[in-house]
């Protein structure tokens, strides 16, 4: 079975048009099958399971109340009862991969190179993952991402589409000589958002990270929201040690091969 739900993520994902404006990113409809989109939902995680995001030492303290997590990995899936738990752990044994993760930036190649060049050869990758859960009245700034991201991924999953307004939003400067490496977030008032991402069941929202990236959250306004997420993101190390120069017919299909070790 869940051979068969990665081969369709994959494919789904790797026929996505890439849309170039501001930058490069794809939205993707029915990107799991129903099936397990309907399994996904029936063993998200409950409120205990999940972690204040202010308390997990990612943000600084008191930072993004309105948003709770927990990271995807072993120990976190290890506390959940026994239905979710093996729902999660055969989940990641495929998502949290190094086969996805080559996928993924293959899916990106020119961008990726485009923003690293032959550096990229000497790079190291890994996969970070989150299942998230926003609530009334969150909001994030438009930002470009840390720097050490590579790729950001959010998958979509609420019950219907009536918050579909709700999803994220790419903005461009309203200063057009304006970019950012990566790090802060700014008012939004110092930007024009080009289009939200619809919120909506079973959809995917991916972009490449680059100094243009914005993106970030409307305020919520809505009342009563469960905004859930699933965050996948490729987490990039940059150059150390020599370049190893690559063969004709090298790309970044190769990587598997030589570089990226995938840490989860």
């Amino acid at each position: 079975m869940y051979s068969s739900v990665e081969e369709h993520v994959l494919y789904q994902i790797a026929n996505a048009p890439i849309r170039e404006y501001p930058y490069a990113h794809i939205y993707v409809e029915n990107v799991f099958p129903d099936d397990f989109y309907a399994a996904m939902r029936a063993n998200w995680p409950g409120a205990a399971a999940l972690t204040s995001l202010a308390d997990t030492g990612r943000v600084p303290k008191g930072a993004y109340l309105e948003r709770f997590v927990m990271p995807f990995t072993p120990a976190e899936i290890n506390k959940l009862d026994e239905t979710r738990r093996l729902f999660w752990t055969e989940f990641a044994g495929w998502l949290i991969t190094q086969r996805f993760l080559t996928a993924m930036i293959d899916k990106f190649e020119p961008y990726v190179k485009e923003r690293f060049g032959d550096e990229i050869y000497k790079c190291d990758f890994e996969a970070d993952s989150l299942i998230v859960r926003d609530l009334t009245n969150f909001s994030i700034g438009p930002h470009t991402d840390a720097p050490h991201r590579l790729l950001s991924m959010l998958f979509y999953c609420p019950d219907d589409d009536s918050l579909k307004h709700l999803g994220t939003s790419i903005y461009v400067p309203r200063d057009a000589a304006f970019s950012c490496r990566g790090g802060p977030h700014y008012p939004h008032k110092l930007f024009h958002k080009v289009r939200t991402m619809e919120y909506r069941p079973n959809s995917l929202f991916a972009f490449i990270k680059n100094d243009h990236s914005f993106h970030g959250v409307e305020p919520i306004g809505d009342a009563d929201v469960l905004r859930d997420i699933l965050l996948y993101d490729v987490r990039v190390f940059e150059p150390k040690g020599q370049t190893r120069q690559p063969g004709p017919g090298f790309g970044l299909k190769m990587l598997k091969r030589l570089f990226g070790k995938n840490r989860n």
